[in-house]
């Protein structure tokens, strides 16, 4: 036994004067084995870029390897590697739609957040299961409003509508004055956009659209499916928005060809780029419109990231998601990456610097935002979807009427819950 212990005092002290080696490993030089790494799997949109990652490695010596993957990929990958019990990277680009099958597999570690952050960035709601973090976003999407200001001057509107009742009159005086042959855009293709406007319009119209039990609520989403209907019989949008993507649709807004819109936050900026719009100085960012007044929710479509199961680095990965997500650097993602903020303070701050311009309503909206779904994004959501937007498609189409396309959607919806 001492002679044992003797040897390896022996080679430990000719490890620290580099004469002979003691074996393999010293052969190693000592900081490899603490640098601190991790992998960070994110679209090209997400890439924080060189520059800021060496500032976060120089704060924290944490090295991030990137992996540049495409949105449509990153969900396959992260869920081949789990099936192995491997971490298809430490932290991970979590869509607002993947969370409820994410947690439901058991692919994401909690995150800790204090009740600042949470109030701070209410899209976490979103990324909230059982009380549990599972992803903190970094990119914000939410619906707003927007209207042409000079097209409604045409037809003697000179307020912004407040209810979904003043944006119906207000569209038909626009068909009939033909400042516009179809003034509202709104996805109806048999994709995700159809599903999602029919849940913003749902919840702004009405302030609820499922039950707690997950289910659809009939009156409300009945409701929105009928107001889709009658935009469509009286052509107050475009015919072939049935086979246009969604952001075909927005884009009638920037080209001059729509008067009023609801859709994605990003529009604040692409509708003041002369690059991007014909109608630069003309678009209008407002509050949703509601039943009595403006709606008081507005339903939010973020992208987040997250710290896979799997990780072997997870203190890290949670000290890479703090910074990430941190005050300082949302609004240098914003400068470099276009990222809308998740942090309230920090579109507040972007605004009144006037780095964000023309934002009208942009903040106001963004502290309405709200999730639709009572206990969180649902496992099956993605089931959930293909079932309403191939039904509403088919509403559009003159295949089915609004109920025949909700009893549809609810049946199968219900089969989902159970």
């Amino acid at each position: 036994m001492i002679k044992k212990t003797t040897s390896i005092l022996l080679c430990v002290a000719l490890i620290g004067t580099m004469v002979v080696g003691c074996g393999k490993k010293e052969t190693t030089p000592k900081n490899q084995d603490d640098k601190k790494e991790i992998t960070f799997m994110i679209p090209d949109w997400g890439n924080p870029g060189e520059k800021l990652l060496a500032e976060f490695e120089a704060e924290s010596g944490i090295k991030v390897h990137v992996q540049e993957v495409s949105w449509d990929d990153i969900r396959d990958k992260v869920s081949i590697a789990a099936a192995g019990g491997e971490a298809a990277a430490d932290v991970v680009e979590v869509d607002w739609s993947w969370v409820g099958e994410m947690n439901s597999a058991g692919w994401l570690e909690p995150i800790e957040m204090s009740e600042d952050d949470k109030k701070d960035i209410p899209t976490l709601e979103t990324f909230t299961i059982d009380n549990k973090v599972l992803a903190v976003p970094y990119a914000n999407d939410y619906r707003i409003a927007y209207y042409n200001v000079e097209h409604f001057k045409k037809v003697g509107i000179e307020k912004a509508p407040e209810t979904w009742d003043e944006v119906y009159g207000a569209l038909k005086k626009l068909k009939e004055s033909r400042v516009t042959k179809y003034p509202f855009t709104l996805p109806v293709n048999a994709d995700e956009s159809a599903t999602t406007s029919m849940i913003w319009l749902a919840f702004a119209r009405n302030g609820k659209v499922f039950n707690e039990s997950g289910t659809l609520n009939k009156d409300t989403v009945l409701d929105a499916l009928k107001f889709e209907q009658k935009l469509v019989e009286e052509e107050l949008i475009d015919p072939a928005a049935r086979t246009f993507s969604g952001m075909d649709c927005y884009r009638k807004l920037t080209s001059g060809e729509a008067s009023f819109m609801v859709g994605p936050t990003k529009f604040v900026g692409i509708s003041n780029n002369p690059e991007e719009s014909n109608v630069v100085g003309q678009i209008k960012p407002i509050l949703l419109p509601g039943k009595e007044s403006t709606s008081q929710v507005t339903m939010p479509l973020p992208e987040a990231i997250g710290i896979t199961a799997f990780s072997k680095h997870k203190e890290e990965a949670k000290e890479f998601i703090k910074w990430y997500s941190s005050p300082e650097v949302q609004k240098k993602l914003y400068v470099q990456n276009s990222s809308i903020p998740t942090r309230n303070t920090v579109i507040e701050e972007l605004i009144n610097e006037g780095t964000i311009k023309n934002a009208g309503a942009m903040l106001e909206q963004a502290k309405l935002i709200k999730t639709p779904f009572p206990k969180g994004v649902p496992a099956y959501y993605s089931e959930m979807s293909n079932t309403i937007y191939n039904n509403i498609n088919k509403m559009v189409l003159g295949k089915l009427s609004p109920e025949k396309a909700f009893d549809a959607m609810d049946k199968k919806i219900k089969e989902l819950v159970k």
